[in-house]
């Protein structure tokens, strides 16, 4: 199949969710065999990376239009160069995907969570996700949702059915710690969180948290966002010796940091399954998640819920109150649970069953 990928802000992955999502479905798929391309944002040395072919398109920089902008430009230059089937990613780009359906290719909407909900959109920008929930409903030919309680609240609200696809996840903890040192962190002896520095991801919360901790531990709080300075300014805002703001981190740093921490934070309020959430169950690691329907479906039990700051700064104090017979207890429930039902390759045979129904073509079962 001809399958191209758009929405996201292109791949090699260095931003946010949607952009792993990209790399990871988009490069197994060119491993099976298929041609893949997927539109960019930047631009990349190599016109394919790791198998995929890469479409780049200038965008326009701009908080609120430079995710539609870009999707609006990369949907005119498909219907010049069409695929057999399109992904779409994000709920905010429901508003094209009849063009691609216009140049004869099925389209899936992949529509994330409930975005209309972040506290850093403004009015126009929650109206435009609020009819876009309604344009997905008949824009695209598929909606795929990546978590049960997004599919349900489509089916109640509109009647509108979706295939539900979760995130995916590599397993097992990586052995290198280059990462560490230059951070000044120890193997086991900092809590960690990353995530875009945006209010509903509430880092400040995690910070303001751990620091009502009694702990020689450390809490490595890793992310950065664009167009929140102020609210970055604030999460910064400390004096306390152990905490240790690095900004973003990516690649095999990234993955070192999951695998080495004491715990890992998961504090976001609002969207549907979060990838690092996954990925951190997937390392092995202690989780302490804030509960909402979501994260609470994702964790299935296997981490430790908290309800706020006062609740979160209690659990920390818990998880290091537990024996390590406790602690790796939690650990091996969320890797066998990510290892159950958030693999990868799991998700890759997903989206290439979709494909092909969406074709109306027979799939071969994938042997490799």
């Amino acid at each position: 199949m001809r399958i191209a990928l758009v929405g996201t802000r292109g791949i090699p992955a260095s931003y946010g969710g949607f952009e792993t999502f990209a790399e990871e479905l988009s490069t197994r798929l060119a491993a099976r065999g298929h041609y893949v391309t997927v539109y960019c944002r930047e631009r990349h040395a190599e016109p394919v990376y790791r198998g995929v072919h890469l479409r780049y398109l200038p965008p326009v920089r701009h908080k609120y239009l430079e995710t539609i902008a870009h999707t609006f430009l990369s949907s005119l230059d498909l219907m010049r160069h069409p695929h057999d089937v399109a992904l779409y990613c994000n709920g905010a780009n429901a508003i094209f995907t009849p063009l691609a359906r216009l140049a004869g290719m099925p389209v899936a909407l992949n529509v994330d969570g409930l975005e209309r909900l972040r506290k850093k959109w403004n009015a126009f920008a929650r109206a435009w996700y609020w009819c876009s929930e309604i344009l997905s409903t008949f824009c695209p030919t598929e909606i795929v949702t990546d978590a049960a309680r997004i599919r349900a609240y489509y089916r109640q609200r509109y009647g509108a059915g979706s295939t539900f696809i979760p995130y995916g996840a590599p397993l097992g903890k990586l052995e290198t710690s280059a990462v560490l040192a230059p951070l000044g962190l120890e193997r086991g002896r900092y809590f960690l969180y990353v995530t875009r520095f945006e209010p509903e991801n509430n880092p400040l919360l995690v910070r303001r948290a751990f620091e009502r901790v009694d702990t020689e531990l450390k809490l490595a709080l890793v992310g950065d966002a664009p167009y929140a300075a102020d609210y970055i300014a604030r999460v910064r805002d400390t004096r306390d010796p152990r905490v240790v703001l690095p900004g973003a981190i990516y690649g095999d740093g990234y993955h070192e940091l999951q695998s080495h921490s004491f715990a890992y934070v998961h504090a976001t309020e609002v969207g549907g399954t979060h990838p690092a959430l996954i990925e951190a169950m997937g390392r092995g690691a202690l989780v302490l998640y804030l509960s909402t329907p979501e994260n609470d479906e994702v964790a299935g039990g296997a981490g430790i819920p908290f309800h706020d700051e006062d609740s979160l700064a209690g659990r920390m104090r818990e998880a290091l109150l537990m024996s390590e017979e406790q602690r790796n207890r939690y650990r091996a429930a969320a890797l066998d649970r990510v290892r159950r039902h958030y693999s990868w390759d799991a998700v890759t045979d997903a989206y290439e069953n979709l494909f092909a129904r969406l074709l109306g073509s027979p799939h071969v079962p994938h042997l490799g």
